[in-house]
């Protein structure tokens, strides 16, 4: 018997696994001053995968919150205005420190989506990262660092922040297994919106790969 129907969809609030209805999307210092000191990976393939993640939470209305560091204090610039352009409408947090749970705007931001799984990049992963991930994961929230998105100074400092992340009981993803998780059965209406995000992402990866940028 041809199988052309989705199976039954189970609670998308309760859900185990992530969902549009289950999860936030948090995006910390994608500034320029934090890219030029990265050497885990290339600007370019955190951008990809950054915008991947931007694409998909548009796609399946899950609420995005965008903070920076230093912009207030005119030490730093605010975030990457490729990443902006793909969220309308959210307006940055900016903050003084680097851990941005310490932040109360920050906080409240996060604590007003009403959800405790949140999908989490940031520059670099061994400090903007890791510190509000720990204290995140300490107050009842699970963490899902998205390990392709992000850098640090070294590979050994990315490598090692990720490994503590995890430690704390974080869940490292990466941003096509998260929107595979959103969107989990290619028979569902709601699908199109992931097939549409691969038919930018793929083309642009070869694309950079060719041309030896990742």
């Amino acid at each position: 018997m041809a199988k052309t129907q989705p199976e039954p969809i189970r609670d998308p609030k309760t859900d185990h696994l992530l969902t549009p209805q289950n999860c936030a999307v948090v995006l910390i210092d994608y500034q320029p001053e934090q890219y030029r000191t990265i050497t885990s990976s290339t600007r370019d393939e955190i951008d990809l995968n950054v915008i991947a993640l931007c694409k998909l939470a548009r796609a399946y209305e899950i609420p995005v919150i965008v903070s920076t560091v230093g912009v207030d204090m005119g030490v730093n610039t605010g975030t990457a205005e490729a990443i902006m352009a793909e969220l309308p409408g959210v307006t940055e947090i900016d903050r003084s420190g680097v851990n941005a749970w310490e932040d109360e705007e920050f906080r409240k931001a996060v604590e007003a989506t009403g959800r405790k799984n949140i999908v989490m990049a940031g520059l670099w992963t061994e400090v903007c990262l890791t510190f509000p991930t720990l204290d995140m994961q300490a107050e009842g929230y699970h963490v899902y660092p998205v390990a392709d998105a992000v850098g640090g100074i070294s590979p050994v400092a990315h490598d090692q922040a990720l490994e503590r992340m995890r430690a704390a009981g974080a869940t490292p993803i990466t941003a096509i297994q998260f929107g595979s998780e959103l969107m989990r059965n290619w028979a569902r209406d709601s699908s199109q919106r992931f097939r549409e995000v691969l038919q930018w992402y793929f083309p642009k990866r070869f694309g950079l790969v060719k041309e030896g940028k990742i």
